[in-house]
């Protein structure tokens, strides 16, 4: 695991939330002069640490939409009964998460969809593909309270 100090640390915390600061200006705001800023941007980039920089979209400025979170048990618990499902996740769009749990069911998964009948549609279209789904609640989000935004880094990293 790579060593990181308080530096990468805010490196971090400031790429979470402006993805698109220049190098000189999150250099400045590191208080390092640019190419070794640059340095640890790349090392934190070739270790994996950073995985990519993308852009938030407001999707209610796109058109409607809902979102619906979906807990799924599947009927067999075998590796092979897994591995099934998570291929088949892979490959639907409107699947925008999806997370092995451990407790009463097996996967959670985020859905993104124009309507209900479009989720509906998905629904039966994961029922008939025969991947084991043998039970699932649907849990249709109504408004965001708190939405995803850059990890607790330093919460993770204190000293205690």
């Amino acid at each position: 695991m790579l060593k990181l100090d308080d530096r990468d640390l805010k490196i971090l915390q400031i790429l979470q939330t402006e993805g698109r600061i220049s190098k000189a200006a999150l250099a400045e705001r590191v208080n390092l002069t640019p190419a070794p800023c640059w340095e640890r941007l790349k090392r934190l980039e070739n270790a994996g640490i950073i995985t990519g920089y993308r852009a938030e979209v407001a999707l209610s400025k796109l058109g409607s939409h809902i979102t619906v979170f979906m807990a799924v048990e599947l009927e067999g618990h075998r590796a092979e009964n897994f591995q099934l499902f998570e291929r088949a996740v892979q490959k639907i769009d409107e699947i925008h998460g999806c997370w092995a749990v451990g407790g009463g069911f097996d996967y959670i998964l985020q859905i993104i969809a124009r309507d209900i009948d479009t989720y509906q549609r998905l629904v039966d279209h994961l029922l008939e593909a025969h991947l084991g789904l043998v039970r699932y609640f649907t849990y249709i989000v109504t408004k965001p309270v708190k939405r995803p935004g850059a990890l607790p880094l330093q919460v993770l990293f204190e000293e205690h």
